[in-house]
């Protein structure tokens, strides 16, 4: 199965128990062992593991393979390992507050490997100023 028929598989999946806000992020720039990144939300714990449950299945029954499932027991995050795709399947507070689409977008422009860069820069320049204090 290539990669679009399995898209194809998990979304519907995803819509056949009603997920809401369904987004599929292209992440091969940054990530080496998966390539596409699906977030869906659901609106309650109860939902989000029939979600995953139903992804797993569709997957299965089509022939693909499905890797593991986190998160099940408490349900605000449900994490299916379908290989070249990661399922996040959150409820609507942990989306936000974990904003996983808005970290991949910085990770996309370079924001974050900006901002990782600058703090080294400045970590380097007090490590070097507190070598010179202490001579």
């Amino acid at each position: 199965m290539n990669l679009n028929q399995l898209i194809k598989i998990i979304i519907s999946a995803l819509e056949d128990i009603k997920a809401n806000d369904i987004e599929i992020l292209d992440v091969t720039k940054r990530a080496t062992i998966f390539d596409r990144m699906i977030i869906a939300s659901a609106v309650s714990t109860r939902q989000a593991r029939a979600i995953a449950n139903n992804v797993n299945e569709k997957v299965k029954e089509s022939g693909g393979t499905s890797y593991g499932t986190e998160g099940e027991g408490s349900g605000e995050w449900v994490l299916v390992d379908l290989g070249d795709v990661l399922v996040h399947i959150m409820l609507p507070a942990v989306r936000m507050h974990y904003d996983l689409e808005g970290l991949w977008s910085e990770l996309e422009t370079g924001v974050v490997e900006q901002q990782i860069t600058s703090n080294q820069s400045e970590n380097n320049s007090t490590l070097e100023s507190n070598r010179l204090l202490a001579h």
